[in-house]
């Protein structure tokens, strides 16, 4: 059974993954090519892409066996990602 902690790094590490893409001028990316850099089972990456979907962060064209064909960072996604980007670039504060 995924625990929550494991499914928050699984949300995580696909809008990492995209947002990197993205800073790579690769707007989309593959179902494939997620499920071999993030290394997790179709049931693990489809969950975590419908959690994104849902939250509007990431686009999803689906397979007919529910798992990503293509994916990409929604407008608040790439908000999201930036934010964080530029709370690790202050770093901490005090």
């Amino acid at each position: 059974m995924t625990t929550l902690r494991d499914r928050r790094v699984y949300r995580h590490a696909v809008l990492r993954c995209l947002y990197g893409a993205m800073e790579r001028n690769r707007p989309e990316v593959s179902g494939t090519a997620l499920r071999e850099q993030l290394g997790l089972p179709d049931d693990d990456l489809g969950a975590a892409c419908t959690y994104l979907v849902d939250e509007g962060l990431i686009m999803v064209d689906w397979t007919s066996h529910g798992t990503p064909a293509t994916a990409s960072l929604t407008h608040e996604g790439i908000r999201v990602m930036e934010g964080e980007e530029e709370s690790d670039e202050a770093g901490p504060q005090g």
